[in-house]
């Protein structure tokens, strides 16, 4: 009966595919709260990498302290260079919105570094003060960023996450050697 199909067959067709799917988004389990979307990204405990970076890096290696709950750090590494004179530490963070916010150190050239992990964020007109230190604001296509350059180092906050969620991490920064 090949070529005897009819619009009726289609749609009778259609309608026993259209039960299926609608049988299985109902009985299979499915999560589309928001308690859902928070726990997709996993939460890393971050204490063991920051002693590491700590001893290695030739900067005082900062990291939030005392951040307000919602926090979450979601990524962390600390990459040496290969003549041992320094690297580059990474701390991610979900803010309480589920934004994005990460810490990035370096001793590497300021301008190339920013570049990178600002993912080719202009700076922006203005400065942000966090706790008397003044901050260069980054604005890009994906990310803004806070940025501040010191000897030997450049701290950047960038990400997703708005200015004022910037300047609150910024705010719990404490730098250390050790």
């Amino acid at each position: 009966m090949r070529g005897k199909q009819t619009v009726r067959d289609m749609i009778l067709s259609m309608a026993v595919i259209g039960a299926l799917v609608a049988g299985i988004y109902v009985f299979i389990p499915h999560n589309d709260s928001r308690t859902a979307e928070v726990n997709a990204v996993k939460t890393v405990d971050y204490r063991v990498e920051l002693a590491t970076a700590r001893r290695a890096a030739p900067y005082p290696v900062a990291a939030p302290k005392g951040l307000p709950e919602g926090w979450r750090a979601t990524s962390v590494s600390y990459k040496a260079t290969k003549d041992g004179k320094g690297g580059a530490w990474h701390l991610g963070l979900l803010d309480p919105e589920q934004e994005y916010a990460a810490l990035e150190q370096s001793d590497a050239p300021a301008k190339k570094f920013i570049q990178d992990v600002t993912l080719g964020a202009e700076k922006a007109a203005g400065k942000q003060v966090v706790g008397g230190a003044k901050w260069d604001r980054y604005k890009g296509e994906k990310y803004r960023a806070l940025v501040r350059e010191q000897e030997g180092v450049t701290t950047v906050l960038t990400g997703t996450a708005p200015y004022g969620r910037l300047a609150e991490l910024a705010a719990s920064l404490e730098a250390k050697k050790e």
